[in-house]
């Protein structure tokens, strides 16, 4: 799999386009803004966008939903909990819901989602073998914030205890801002999951 990351929005969210290398099929996480830079990226490239996946609903991850959607003709999902806050003024709503364990396939790759609510009730992260997009759950040396409505801390650090701490040490872990990381790094050095 191809990865191609890129920063937009004011906020820098950090926006994944995965590539499958064998069928040039693509997938864009979190279109949260620069709308132009993300399009033209899969434009010069030549890549096929089946899907748009939003890992929770705030706007500094969904707001090019609806340029992105416009220029690849691709459908928007995201997990239901989220879903509802969609459609908003200016922006797309959700073509489909996730649930936890649901499969996304592109090419001859596939995402499984894992909901991992606490930053929102949708929160989810996406695993493709040893690569997790972690969204705003987990962040290298932190974690999600749980102060916007529907946020929850207890949540937070139960979905990843549970859920992402249990991933092989070795996992890669792409969050919504901010450096990557691995799940080993995350159990040894995060002060906020001790």
């Amino acid at each position: 799999m191809h990865i191609e990351a890129l920063v937009v929005g004011r906020l820098e969210a950090n926006c994944y386009i995965l590539v499958c290398p064998a069928t040039s099929e693509a997938v864009v996480v979190d279109p949260g803004g620069d709308a132009d830079l993300i399009n033209a990226k899969i434009a010069e490239n030549g890549w096929q966008v089946k899907y748009i996946i939003n890992t929770h609903g705030h706007l500094d991850h969904t707001g090019a939903n609806a340029e992105v959607k416009a220029a690849t003709g691709a459908p928007i999902l995201m997990h239901a909990a989220d879903a509802p806050r969609r459609p908003a003024p200016g922006r797309a709503a959700a073509d489909r819901a996730l649930a936890d364990g649901d499969s996304v396939n592109w090419g001859k790759l596939s995402l499984r989602v894992i909901h991992t609510p606490g930053h929102t009730p949708g929160g989810i992260c996406l695993l493709a073998g040893d690569k997790l997009f972690a969204g705003d759950t987990l962040f290298a040396g932190s974690v999600g914030r749980s102060d916007f409505p529907g946020g929850s801390h207890h949540d937070l650090i139960t979905s990843i205890k549970t859920k992402l701490l249990v991933l092989p040490d070795a996992t890669e872990v792409y969050p919504g801002h901010g450096p990557s990381t691995t799940i080993g790094d995350e159990k040894r050095y995060n002060p906020f999951l001790r």
